[in-house]
């Protein structure tokens, strides 16, 4: 009988032998350690980023433009306009009457890494024609957007057809534009041939379609009605 050991023949184990897996294998010829499901579950825990950190200490600033209308609304309110940006979000603020621009500027005292878009934003909003008491509360909500579009971009309309579809957005003495604002809980300019919408994304899309609807000719009665009906949905819902 032969003395080599066949591929089909048994070979014993010995009982101390452990299998070494490849896992193994490849930790200890690489010194790096497979983590475990557990340890990869685990989220690396970072501070947030200081104001100074994300520009290398350098101060950020943006520079608003100042239309030629909004002036004199500027001067009016520029205590209410500035006195939020100084003394609550530690922003530094002047009036660059050379360029006519406002111009906002970290500084060492500001905190939240988002406080200069806030103030962009907010500034931006008056400068389009929102009331100042309506455009401060960008600085309050975080959930506020501006959403801008023309009347000609939904639909290319003459000079009298133009005036006309103004008109049924406004309503006599406004009525209609406060319907739609007070139902969709925002706030509507009309410059011109603009049409801006400050509120929270849900509330603009419900203030637009009503808008829209409007200049594509739809009476106010029925965009009334149309309100209506979102709002018994609106309360039901909530």
């Amino acid at each position: 009988m032969s003395n080599k050991v066949k591929d089909t023949d048994e070979i014993m184990i010995d009982a101390g032998y452990v299998p070494v897996s490849g896992e193994q294998i490849e930790e200890e010829s690489t010194g790096i350690k497979k983590l475990t499901d557990e340890e990869e579950t685990v989220k690396p825990k970072f501070r947030p980023a200081t104001i100074n950190e994300l520009n290398n200490g350098a101060p950020q600033v943006r520079r608003i433009p100042v239309p030629p209308n909004r002036f004199t609304p500027l001067k009016k309110e520029w205590k209410k306009i500035y006195e939020p940006l100084v003394k609550h979000l530690n922003l530094q603020v002047k009036m660059n009457v050379r360029s006519n621009r406002v111009e906002i500027k970290t500084s060492k005292y500001t905190e939240d890494p988002g406080s200069l878009q806030k103030a962009a934003d907010f500034i931006k909003a008056f400068m389009l024609g929102f009331d100042i008491d309506d455009a401060i509360a960008i600085l309050r909500v975080d959930d506020l957007f501006i959403d801008s579009f023309d009347i000609k971009d939904v639909k290319n309309l003459g000079d009298d057809h133009l005036s006309r579809a103004i008109g049924r957005i406004a309503g006599k003495n406004g009525k209609v534009k406060f319907a739609i604002e007070n139902t969709s809980k925002t706030r509507i300019v009309l410059a011109e041939t603009s049409v801006h919408i400050l509120g929270s994304y849900q509330n603009i899309k419900i203030a637009r379609d009503s808008v829209v609807s409007l200049i594509l000719g739809s009476p106010p009665g029925k965009v009334h009605a149309n309100l209506r009906t979102i709002t018994a949905r609106m309360k039901q819902r909530f």
